[in-house]
């Protein structure tokens, strides 16, 4: 048996598997599950082009198929068949199709680009937005409110949410497959801005959608579309008075250790993530979960706050804080003592 006769048949179901495994991965971080206008509109566009190619591709076959069934060699033909060339129709029917295809792609293309760099910026009615990325965390400033937060978007549906984009390090790519396409935020200083909106309410996973460094795949964030009422409610609780450290001494070392970078209501910091209302994320360092059973004992968000604070880079490499135990020198019990506090003293 010569060497490539395995190869040919192993080849094929290489590249039948590569296929199936190409359709594996997280259901909410799909742009086949549009929940906003410009999604939509993407998602449209992509059954159209599919469709199309589809189409041109039965055709094709079929011509195909045809042509080596009708004009096969007979059983016995030995003269050379008519040769056939220049034929004008042919020619003019071959480069027309196309060129109606492209026409009928390149509108609807065109409109759903000129879509998604909507800006609503001067739009009153819109919801402002300023997105600053970090290594490896994402900053949300709503100017109108007076209010900073981190990883969670909160937002109200059935209201276009206007976005400002920049990056304090490197390049990154903002991304929420459910609601809208990408857009870069650029070290050069430059503000890209687009809007997005959605009238379903849920949580929409977003991603760094650009290599950024070693833990660009951990760079995750949360979209929570909520209803007005509750977006109000949610600004509310966010402008609240923060309750503080019960223990006087705990109290200290919170403000020393953890207020220089971080803020928590109008006190702190702003080189770090905001720490207020850090109890009613989705996520703590965007990728330990905080859902209700995602851990068989305790609370999930405590538990996920110690994990946290206790190794900071086993969760998330190459991140940019310092460890509290290795270079705040902080003890466990002042870590623990911290993560309680922040996972209910100040749950929103």
């Amino acid at each position: 048996m010569k060497w490539w006769q395995p190869v040919k048949r192993i080849l094929p179901m290489l590249a039948v598997f590569s296929l199936l495994l190409a359709g594996c991965g997280r259901e909410d971080l799909s742009v086949l599950r549009p929940q906003g206008p410009v999604a939509q509109g993407q998602f449209d566009l992509m059954k159209l082009s599919i469709s199309i190619m589809v189409v041109v591709l039965l055709i094709v076959f079929a011509i195909a198929a045809y042509v080596m069934i009708k004009f096969r060699r007979r059983p016995g033909q030995t003269e050379i068949p008519e040769q056939v060339e220049g034929n004008f129709k042919l020619e003019i029917i071959w480069t027309v199709i196309p060129l109606i295809l492209v026409l009928v792609l390149a509108v609807p293309t065109v409109r759903e680009v000129f879509a998604f760099g909507n800006d609503h910026s001067d739009d009153k009615n819109a919801v402002h937005v300023k997105v600053t990325s970090h290594q490896y965390w994402w900053e949300f400033d709503y100017p109108e409110y007076d209010i900073k937060t981190a990883q969670d978007l909160v937002i109200p549906t059935n209201k276009d949410i206007a976005l400002e984009l920049k990056t304090v390090d490197v390049i990154h790519s903002f991304w929420v497959p459910s609601l809208s396409g990408k857009m870069d935020t650029n070290p050069d200083g430059t503000l890209n801005k687009f809007s997005f909106s959605t009238a379903k309410e849920g949580v929409y996973l977003g991603k760094c959608a650009e290599l950024c460094g070693q833990s660009h795949g951990f760079m995750e964030f949360k979209v929570k579309a909520v209803s007005e009422d509750s977006f109000a409610a949610w600004v509310a609780s966010m402008k609240a008075p923060v309750v503080a450290i019960a223990d006087p001494a705990l109290a200290e070392t919170f403000k020393n250790q953890c207020l220089s970078c971080h803020a928590i209501g109008d006190q702190g910091g702003t080189s770090g993530p905001s720490l207020t209302g850090i109890g009613s994320r989705e996520t703590v360092a965007s990728i330990l979960l905080n859902a209700e059973g995602s851990q068989e004992n305790g609370d999930p968000v405590v538990d996920n706050i110690k994990e946290w604070l206790h190794d900071p880079q086993a969760v998330k490499p190459g991140n940019k804080m310092p460890s509290p135990k290795e270079d705040l020198g902080l003890s466990d019990a002042e870590i623990d003592g911290i993560a309680e506090y922040l996972a209910n003293s100040t749950l929103k």
